[in-house]
């Protein structure tokens, strides 16, 4: 698969929140383009984007958020997936996070209807959009307004030392398959996923960014999706997704990290 769009570096990271609060203010004062629009040049440059899509996905979030750290958010896709016509890459931005661009997720058209959830963190009230990119390369967009705002800088696990313990450690959760039929798997990793905005009341100081960068799904080693990845994403990251295994064969994930640390398991599916 062709990646086209590449996360922020970690410089941009430390940056990233006084651009964000400047460009905010601008846009209230002024009449500079929004956060949106500059976030759009940036990732999407000159391409159209069709808004209000929404006869092809929509954004499923909680109507109450219990913790911003940890907020839940699925994508689903409404119009028919086929070979010929299908969602290529989902594009999740939350304009008014330290790092807008939050995750990018390369599908593979064996997926078919998409149904993805993961968990997120929401740093301040904001629009999340969501982007469809189709393979014949055109844009399609749903967002919504979530109400929610602390999760980047939430403290990080109360228990330090347990978290770390089990850094890197994979599940996947799902029932036992049948050979033809859709299935619902999860995939989590054990992953402080810190942001670099949460303070350790310890040593006083901020605790270094360290997450998840990639994720990496596959069977029987034709890659079902390929999410590169944030601070965003929340502790311990987590997604949800439907596939529909055709024969007997192996569930691979493959996970990467900022520290370029390695971590795989494989499930065998009969």
């Amino acid at each position: 698969m062709h990646f086209s769009f590449k996360m922020p570096s970690i410089i941009n990271l430390i940056l990233l929140p006084t651009l964000l609060f400047s460009q905010l203010c601008l846009a209230d004062e002024n009449t500079d383009p929004s956060v949106w629009e500059q976030l759009k040049t940036v990732h999407f440059e000159q391409r159209f984007i069709r808004e209000n899509a929404n006869d092809l996905l929509f954004i499923e979030v909680p109507n109450k958020i219990e913790d911003a750290a940890v907020m839940p958010i699925t994508i689903k896709s409404l119009g028919a997936q086929t070979p010929q016509y299908h969602i290529k890459t989902l594009h999740l931005i939350v304009d008014n996070n330290p790092q807008p661009y939050s995750a990018v997720f390369h599908l593979s058209p064996t997926l078919g209807a998409v149904a993805l959830s993961t968990r997120i963190r929401m740093e301040n009230f904001s629009d999340v959009r969501v982007i469809a990119e189709m393979n014949d390369d055109s844009l399609h967009m749903v967002k919504k307004f979530v109400v929610a705002s602390g999760g980047c800088s939430a403290p990080a696990s109360k228990d330090r030392e347990a978290s770390l313990a089990r850094l890197g450690k994979i599940q996947i959760r799902m029932r036992k398959p049948t050979i033809g039929q859709t299935t619902t798997a999860q995939v989590i990793i054990s992953h402080p996923n810190n942001s670099g905005m949460q303070f350790n009341p310890v040593s006083r100081d901020y605790i270094p960014a360290h997450y998840v960068t990639n994720i990496a799904i596959s069977y029987n080693n034709s890659p079902l999706i390929i999410a590169e990845t944030g601070i965003t994403l929340s502790e311990n990251p987590s997604i949800r997704f439907n596939f529909t295994p055709s024969s007997p064969g192996i569930l691979k994930v493959k996970i990467t990290d900022s520290e370029h640390a390695v971590y795989q398991l494989e499930k065998a599916l009969e």
